[in-house]
């Protein structure tokens, strides 16, 4: 085909073709037909650049997907102009820049073939073989490894293969399973964490039919729909566009937003964000060999940042890691002393140690034994598992959000400040509402209009409005706009009540131009009516913003009057009484343009937005979400202050906030609770910081006054979150310390801002999270004071043992046993406590305030107290209460200090309520995984005797275990009784509680 229709650049530089013309496209005819298959640079004697084209019948199956990618990575002009510009780069792709390509399979893969796909190469995926290798690497492990190897080579030696394996074969067997949980805990947790590019919708253009397709079935030679919030997915070429200005700080790090066109600068690269107006675009090169696929290609996405409350439990490991590591050592000591002195005994009464009759053999299989033994102890009294428990607990609890709630973290640390939220900064677009909105009211000059019957309305001024309503319905328009609920609303009222056509005609028109202004609230759209060859102006958006753009209004008769003070006042009495009503009101207005305004317009890119004409005014009502006050008060109630900061009318939101509970009934306007965003913005900075706090509702406020109230609500020492769905939110979303992105239809960009991503619109969705966030933080904690409570007592009981008896009374292997089940079992079933109503009572949780409070410290002392009693006093006086042998006596010291824990379990469920009980029978899971630590206790003990070391027990002796460990529940609740200050101290406060008894015992 010699000649292809081509539709030209209506947008910034490239509207010269269309604006010459009576239509929307005109004709470009190609030169010879050629494709290209490769380009160089070469220098000639004078040192000019020349490009060197090979030409290929072969279609563009042997081109360079890299040579192109450098045109628009180096944003080089001279070599796009040398190619034909974009039309030549159009035609050496086979793409037709109106109609797209033509997208059949065979295409599809034929380019997928010579370009590549839209794709980055990902880092090969550990295996679990790995995680187990760097399970492992830990030197506690080295070393029971090594005293495992040795026993059992001196077992099998001394005793030989049938007997001799048991003591090192027990202790390798109890290792692997310690490095298997932990392997397969970290090849879970990555799984969870691991994420790859994220995929999004893109809309594009084949066979002339517009398609949404996944941004990783983009190919080169595409032509991509672009509109304000999108996310460039592939580096391309302007084809046409409006107003079209792009983010490119995630590539530059330049704040500035670039302007795009078909003259100047006609590139878009991949992961920068349009910022403004809408464009199509013709895709060059994709995946690895897009600007963006290049620098991914060369981060590292191997590695997780630690969280701030991994790093507080690290430190606290390393704390507590440093008094275990002494306390065991001082214990090695004491055993190496009393062995080689002969305190100690084997099991038939023989001394150990004689100097000068015990073999050598002997002599280090008994060292082997102390040394395995107290590095045993390393690792159940060092609770280095506290930031892995941790990262179980987050993974399992954004796992559940995501299935019940819809939620997805992105951002782990910014989850973590979940709990301390201060402050809720909000918009009442989407978000306090349900999304639905119903036209009340309809105005055309001074009459209200129902229903086309009802009052007489003029046919030229029908035709007008009807025209301004259909725009957004328009598909040139909807290819770069997003039709809204208001939008729907307006239009389905029109159809139904002023028998506007369902699907009127748009092909009397042209676009010429568009504009979109998310912070004045309006859209604007230059047509030419092809009838009569007039231009014409029309606009849309919140009433009081369009009215006082307006000079002019024209009745229903179709009489265009002067829009004087006193007719000013009356329309805009009528827009504040909508808004007290919790009325939102949207305005037609309109202009015709002569011939040298429309020129002009060419020139300088904007649409006349000043004496307009009136046309009409809706009144919609916002349907609301049933559950929205709820969710305010809730909030309230747990001490977080909500923020109304809104773009809307005052009458509007203040109308909203005291429906929703944020301003209470009756509230004034000059206690300083309400302000404007230009009022804000002209405080100095002192009084902002002053004023912020009081503030509850901002009004007429752009995304720069969101912005200075989230800096100065954090300044003062507020934790904000800012709960948002447009793209003014991004930034506020950046600058929050918790950034929630609402909607499922979210520009990428807004998502990408956040650090939560809920996919409703119901402000309830922002409570649950806030529920969440506190449920847990509480969690973590009743796993600290759990994992807390089994160290102090582990060591306590070995320490007191080894001096008292000069033997250990739980083996290696019954250590490591304890370790498994303990810091992997436990904390997922304290990981699957689900909130409760009880944590939004509560005050938010101060980032100073210490993660062991003052009542997690006297439970831990408690319990530790009684079990540190119970097992010794098991261990001394266990003989003569149950007339059984010292191995008997070992198995129960084993067997009740394991169901102590799990008794404990119960115990920890609940940090202040004296009834741990309560709430259990929801938490299945919780129940099913203490029963298996109990039966997979009981198989332990009565049928693996010879892999723990333990003997089979009688009924009377498991009831005596279980008696002894469910003490602690009642031992639990009393010590609960026990005051506690909120603020100072455990250990400054006890002394003090002392000092006090004994001067009350002496008086």
């Amino acid at each position: 085909m010699e000649g292809t229709k081509q539709t030209s650049s209506p947008g910034s530089g490239g509207k010269n073709g269309l604006m010459a013309s009576s239509s929307s496209a005109f004709f470009y005819r190609k030169p010879e037909p050629t494709s290209i298959t490769g380009f160089h640079r070469t220098h000639d004697e004078s040192h000019n650049i020349v490009i060197e084209l090979q030409r290929s019948g072969s279609g563009f199956s042997a081109a360079d997907g890299s040579d192109l990618s450098s045109i628009v990575r180096e944003k080089d002009l001279t070599l796009l102009a040398t190619l034909g510009g974009v039309e030549g780069i159009a035609d050496a792709l086979k793409t037709h820049l109106r109609d797209g390509i033509g997208g059949s399979s065979q295409d599809i893969s034929r380019r997928k073939e010579t370009f590549g796909s839209n794709t980055v190469v990902k880092p090969p995926t550990k295996s679990f073989f790995h995680f187990v290798w760097e399970a492992s690497q830990d030197v506690i492990t080295l070393i029971l490894l090594v005293c495992a190897a040795l026993s059992l080579g001196l077992g099998i030696k001394a005793d030989g293969p049938k007997e001799g394996w048991y003591n090192g074969g027990s202790m390798f067997l109890a290792v692997f399973v310690v490095i298997s949980v932990r392997a397969t805990a970290d090849f879970w947790q990555k799984k969870k964490l691991e994420k790859g590019c994220e995929d999004f919708p893109v809309v594009v253009i084949r066979s002339g039919r517009r398609r949404q397709v996944s941004v990783f079935d983009i190919v080169v030679g595409d032509v991509i729909c672009l509109k304000m919030g999108d996310q460039i997915p592939a580096d391309g070429l302007f084809v046409e566009g409006y107003s079209l200005r792009v983010d490119e700080s995630s590539m530059t790090g330049e704040s500035d937003h670039v302007e795009v066109n078909k003259d100047q600068n006609p590139f878009l690269l991949s992961g920068t964000k349009v910022a403004e107006g809408c464009a199509k675009m013709l895709v060059v090169s994709v995946g690895l060999n897009t600007a963006w696929g290049l620098l991914m290609s060369s981060v590292s996405v191997d590695s997780r940042e630690e969280t701030p409350l991994e790093t507080r439990l690290n430190k606290l490991a390393s704390s507590l890691g440093f008094i275990g590591l002494s306390s065991v050592v001082m214990v090695l000591v004491i055993l190496l002393v009393r062995y080689f002195t002969g305190h100690t005994k084997n099991e038939d009464g023989t001394i150990e140690f004689v100097p000068g009759k015990t073999k050598a053999v002997d002599v280090i299989n008994d060292l082997l034994r102390i040394v395995a033994a107290v590095v045993s102890i390393l690792v159940v009294a060092i609770p280095e598992e506290l930031p892995l428990a941790v990262a179980y607990i987050l993974a399992y609890s954004t796992d559940r959000m995501k299935g019940d709630h819809q939620t997805m973290v992105r951002n782990l640390p910014a989850f973590e400040a979940v709990s301390c939220v201060t402050t809720i900064c909000t918009d009442l677009t989407d978000i306090l509402t349900s999304n639905e909105m119903k036209v009340i009211k309809c105005l055309i000059g001074k009459d209200w209009v129902e229903a086309r019957g009802h009052s007489p309305i003029a046919s030229n001024v029908l035709q007008m409005l009807f025209q301004g309503i259909s725009l957004t319905k328009s598909s040139t328009v909807q290819q770069f706009l997003t039709v809204t609920t208001t939008d729907d609303a307006i239009h389905s009222w029109a159809v139904l009540k002023l028998n506007m056509e369902m699907n009127i005609n748009t092909r009397d028109f042209s676009v010429l131009d568009l504009e979109a202004s998310c912070p004045e609230k309006k859209i604007g759209v230059l047509i030419k009516n092809q009838s009569d060859e007039t231009f014409h102006a029309h606009w849309k958006g919140d009433a009081e913003i369009i009215l006082s753009s307006c000079s002019h209004y024209q009745d229903a008769t179709g009489n265009i009057v002067t829009l004087d003070d006193q007719e000013r006042e009356r329309f805009q009495q009528i827009i504040e009484d909508m808004a007290a009503n919790s009325h939102q009101s949207i305005a037609f207005a309109h202009k015709q343009i002569s011939q040298d305004a429309y020129e002009n317009e060419v020139t300088n890119h904007d649409i006349p937005n000043t004496g307009l004409v009136l046309l009409g005014i809706f009144g919609l009502k916002i349907l609301r979400s049933p559950s929205f006050k709820e969710a305010v008060e809730i909030c309230q109630q747990a001490g977080i202050s909500v923020k109304l900061i809104t773009g809307g009318n005052a009458s509007l939101a203040k109308a909203i906030s005291m429906e929703s509970g944020i301003l209470p009934p009756n509230q004034g306007v000059d206690d300083g609770s309400m302000v404007k965003g230009v009022e804000f913005r002209n405080y100095t900075d002192k009084e902002r910081l002053v004023k912020v706090d009081c503030i509850r509702v901002m009004s007429r406020s752009c995304y720069v006054d969101k912005l200075l109230a989230v800096k100065c609500l954090k300044e003062i020492g507020h934790v904000v979150a800012v709960v948002g769905n447009s793209l003014n939110d991004s930034l506020c979303l950046h600058e929050a310390n918790v950034g929630i992105s609402v909607g499922i239809q979210t520009k990428v960009v807004v998502k990408e801002s956040s650090d939560i991503v809920i996919l409703d619109n119901n402000f309830a969705s922002v409570a649950q999270i806030l529920k969440w966030g506190r449920c847990v933080y509480n969690n973590i904690q009743k796993h600290t004071q759990f994992n807390l409570t089994l160290c102090a007592s582990a060591l306590a009981i070995n320490i007191v043992a080894a001096i008292s008896v000069g033997k250990m009374p739980l083996t290696p292997a019954q250590l490591l046993w304890v370790d498994v089940t303990m810091n992997t079992l436990a904390a997922l079933a304290l990981a699957a406590e689900e909130p409760n109503t009880e944590l939004m009572k509560k005050r938010p949780i101060s980032r100073s305030d210490p993660l062991i409070t003052n009542i997690m410290w006297r439970n831990i002392i408690g319990q530790a107290s009684y079990q540190i009693t119970a097992i010794l006093a098991l261990m001394f006086k266990g003989k003569s209460i149950f007339g059984v042998h010292e191995k008997a006596v070992d198995t129960l010291v084993f067997n009740t200090f394991v169901l102590c824990h799990v008794f404990n379990l119960f115990n920890a469920r609940q940090l202040e309520e004296k009834n741990v009980f309560k709430g259990i029978l929801k938490n299945k899971l919780f129940i099913g995984l203490t029963c298996m630590i109990v039966i997979l206790q009981v198989i332990l003990v009565e049928f693996l005797n010879k892999f723990a070391r333990t003997e089979k027990l009688n009924w009377v002796q498991w009831a005596a275990c279980i008696v002894i460990a469910a003490v602690s529940w009642p031992f639990g609740c009393l010590i609960k009784y026990i005051p506690v200050p909120d603020t100072e101290t455990i250990f400054n406060f006890l002394p003090r509680i002392l000092r006090r008894v004994l001067m009350t015992t002496r008086s």
